[in-house]
């Protein structure tokens, strides 16, 4: 089963976008970087986006997670284990991915967002994608440099919070900021449109999440990759300044 998504490019990154969770190829000539990966139920997901822009899962020399929920480690942990690719994160987060413990909202938390417009569909469409899943990834790593030595060289932006070891991914090449689930531009249970924190349900630290945007307004990037909703355009600090604004929002 496939599901349908649309790839923007910018540069030499390109975002895949689905409905419910995104995820981002780096081109360096012949070689990708894959940056999360879906669901488990996305796996052929991504290896058809990487077919799309004109590559093979042969191409893919590292896997980058910004954070180890299953909507983004899922579908990367089956592809780097399928395929042999290696894959990073942030040292604090590499005990999540191993699943040594877990912070992520349990079947017991989801009536703390059932009530939410479109929370029924969405329980119901990411249980069909594998979203109870709760197996790790056995081989990742840590990354040990800010910039990365893989194929669009990643600068590691560490935004604890949403996570404990989240991290987003500036692309200089291309004026990208792969912000992961740190700031996002839309979610089927959010009403907004735009920057924004994702629902507070979904975060493990909602201060940390808030105060990682100081980090965010930092970064010298034009565009936005988020974890889930479209692409943006405009300065990071603005988007940062957008998603605080969102922080104590909790109306259907």
């Amino acid at each position: 089963m496939t599901t349908p998504y649309t790839i923007t490019r910018v540069g030499d990154a390109y975002l895949v976008s689905t409905h419910h969770v995104n995820w981002v190829l780096v081109e360096d000539g012949h070689d990708l970087t894959l940056i999360d990966g879906g669901y488990p139920g996305n796996v052929v997901d991504v290896e058809r986006s990487v077919r799309e822009i004109g590559h093979q899962m042969g191409d893919i020399r590292a896997i980058l997670l910004t954070h180890a929920h299953v909507d983004h480690l899922g579908g990367a942990a089956r592809i780097a284990a399928a395929h042999g690719i290696d894959a990073y994160t942030g040292a604090v987060e590499v005990p999540h991915a191993r699943r040594d413990y877990l912070q992520q909202l349990s079947p017991a938390q989801i009536p703390f967002v059932l009530w939410r417009r479109g929370a029924v569909g969405w329980v119901l469409d990411i249980t069909r994608l594998g979203g109870t899943d709760r197996t790790g990834l056995a081989q990742v790593e840590s990354y040990d440099a800010a910039r990365l030595d893989l194929p669009g060289a990643p600068v590691a932006v560490p935004t604890p919070g949403h996570t404990d070891g989240h991290t987003a991914y500036a692309i200089p090449g291309s004026g990208v900021l792969v912000s992961g689930d740190a700031v996002i531009t839309g979610h089927a249970v959010s009403r907004l449109h735009g920057p924004q924190l994702i629902v507070r349900p979904f975060s493990h630290d909602r201060g940390a999440t808030t105060d990682a945007l100081d980090v965010i307004a930092e970064v010298d990037a034009g565009t936005l990759f988020p974890g889930h909703g479209s692409v943006w355009t405009g300065s990071m600090r603005d988007a940062a300044a957008q998603a605080a604004a969102t922080a104590g929002f909790w109306r259907p």
